[in-house]
């Protein structure tokens, strides 16, 4: 009868506490997800970079979330609420992606997609991702497309 209480317990808690982890999306749904997308190639970048950089960025976890101070990283692209998203409690915030970051926390990430494409265009490339530049830039990235 205990066990059954608990099972209950902890299935009312995790309905309770939505948001505490979004879908993880495995390694090799995210590469087929990125070359459906039209990222290899994408502003000189591969889809190897885009899912390394999506590994040290979220760790594949659609409801990723960073709290920088003055402002927040949302989603599987960790994309920031100063200068793309809205968050409604960041001065200044210029919403580039006309977007909710809300939105980017969400199991669909076809909005985050079109963002990061934005952000990766006007960047010419990844260097706003500190995964990227910290853990992927100029490294061999085979692995991360291996097998998919």
């Amino acid at each position: 009868k205990s066990m059954l209480f608990l099972g209950f317990l902890l299935v009312f808690l995790g309905l309770a506490l939505p948001g505490i982890q979004g879908k993880i999306i495995p390694r090799c749904e995210m590469v087929k997800i990125l070359r459906r997308n039209g990222f290899q190639g994408f502003e000189g970048t591969t889809v190897a970079d885009w899912t390394c950089l999506v590994k040290y960025e979220s760790s594949y976890n659609t409801k990723a979330y960073n709290d920088n101070g003055p402002s927040r990283d949302y989603g599987i692209f960790q994309i920031n609420s100063k200068y793309w998203c809205n968050d409604g409690r960041t001065p200044g915030s210029k919403n580039a992606c006309n977007i909710s970051c809300s939105k980017l926390q969400d199991d669909n990430i076809e909005d985050d997609i079109r963002c990061a494409k934005k952000i990766a265009r006007e960047a010419h490339g990844l260097s706003p991702w500190y995964g990227w530049k910290n853990h992927c830039r100029g490294k061999d990235l085979s692995s991360f497309v291996r097998g998919c």
